[in-house]
């Protein structure tokens, strides 16, 4: 893993016409190490990721069984398979099986020739292989250990190994391949588990889409390209996790958002046509929440459901001011008609509904004002946390 943190000019010193996504697409096409994947990840998120999932990319795929070579092999496969996905920016998956190592296997009836037990030649190899701490060097306030192992000459290949010198008690000085067999064989880097599995991870960085639909076609395509062996899993994790956590809180708020607003409504006007009138409004209202989304490109996300939910909030307030300026109108012409001996004419009506507008107009302006000139500084910021902002001040 190599990680590098590239500071930023200020955006006024950028180039016409380039954007974060641009930017990353062009660094992505310049950045290109053999045998190594780009993620392309803010700093701080990133830390927040590995702390909360272990994955440092928007996606990540724990393949946990009983094997960890075939849990690789699964992880190879995938990397293939996902590349087809559209929003793919790069793949990777842990080489959890891409160890070397020199073992060395004692032969115990061999040893036992020589008189040398398994503990004193497993003491031969680790102080002549890894070294031993033999005194300590004193240099006024500091302190540095001196090890001791034999040179290196002696020690860079396995011929050499089978060469080391082990004396016997009796004085005798033998080969360590007398007595043990020294081969390099495969194993694991590092052994990570899962709930008490053996796993290994696929990073998966994407770009243009959002969560939520490129983990749903990346499933569809992994089900039907990949035929996992018997005893392993896929589990999607990553911040696809908090997504999914956030669509099941937000599954239950926004419904009973609607719900308490429609109650305390309906508590407010003892009438369920004002109640229905009121509500109607927020369909219109949400649509224009939803083009301009469209049209900034953003995905759908938490903070976006927070600025619908703040939406929601503002334009029942609204409806409610206008509703309550109608009906103070409608019940001062009606008094007028009730004096004159008569019904209100349907020229009564119109003349009320218009005069409840108006009286309207300064109010709603009022409100429609405040909220935007609070929020076009926060769409046309681009400094540190922009991003999240803009989503909730966007639908409003």
């Amino acid at each position: 893993m190599i990680e590098t943190v590239v500071q930023l000019k200020p955006r006024s010193e950028w180039r016409d016409g380039v954007t974060a996504d641009t930017l990353r697409a062009e660094l992505e096409t310049l950045v290109k190490l053999p045998g190594v994947s780009n993620a392309w990840v803010m700093p701080i998120r990133t830390r927040i990721d590995m702390l909360s999932t272990g994955i440092k990319t928007p996606v990540g795929i724990q393949v946990t069984g009983p094997e960890l070579k075939v849990i690789e092999d699964i992880g190879r496969e995938l990397e293939q398979v996902l590349q087809s996905v559209p929003g793919t920016l790069s793949v990777y998956a842990e080489r959890v099986a891409g160890g070397r190592y020199i073992n060395i296997d004692i032969d115990r009836s061999r040893a036992a020739r020589f008189g040398l037990n398994i503990s004193d030649l497993q003491a031969v190899a680790a102080s002549a292989i890894g070294g031993m701490n033999v005194t300590t060097t004193v240099e006024g306030l500091e302190r540095y250990p001196v090890n001791l192992r034999y040179p290196q000459s002696f020690r860079d290949s396995v011929e050499q190994l089978k060469l080391l010198p082990v004396v016997t008690a009796s004085g005798q000085s033998i080969a360590l391949g007398d007595v043990a067999t020294i081969a390099v064989e495969d194993g694991p880097g590092a052994i990570r588990s899962e709930n008490a599995r053996p796993a290994g991870r696929v990073l998966v960085d994407i770009e243009g889409r959002d969560l939520g639909s490129y983990v749903d076609e990346a499933k569809a395509v992994v089900f039907a390209e990949l035929e996992l062996p018997a005893g392993y899993s896929l589990d999607w994790t990553g911040q696809y996790e908090y997504m999914e956590r956030a669509n099941e809180r937000l599954s239950i708020i926004i419904p009973a958002t609607l719900f308490f607003i429609t109650v305390i409504l309906f508590l407010t006007f003892r009438q369920a046509f004002e109640v229905i009138t009121i509500m109607s409004t927020l369909p219109f209202a949400l649509l224009g929440g939803i083009w301009l989304m469209a049209i900034q490109g953003y995905n759908f996300s938490v903070a976006v459901g927070v600025g619908f939910i703040a939406l929601a909030g503002v334009t029942v307030g609204n409806a409610i001011m206008m509703l309550v300026y109608l009906n103070q109108s409608l019940d001062g012409r009606r008094k007028l008609a009730d004096q004159a001996g008569g019904r209100m004419s349907r020229q009564d009506v119109h003349d009320a509904v218009m005069d409840g507008a108006v009286l309207r107009l300064r109010p709603i302006m009022m409100t429609v004002m405040t909220i935007l000139v609070g929020l076009i500084p926060v769409m046309l910021n681009d400094g540190t946390g922009a991003e999240v902002m803009q989503r909730i001040a966007g639908p409003m």
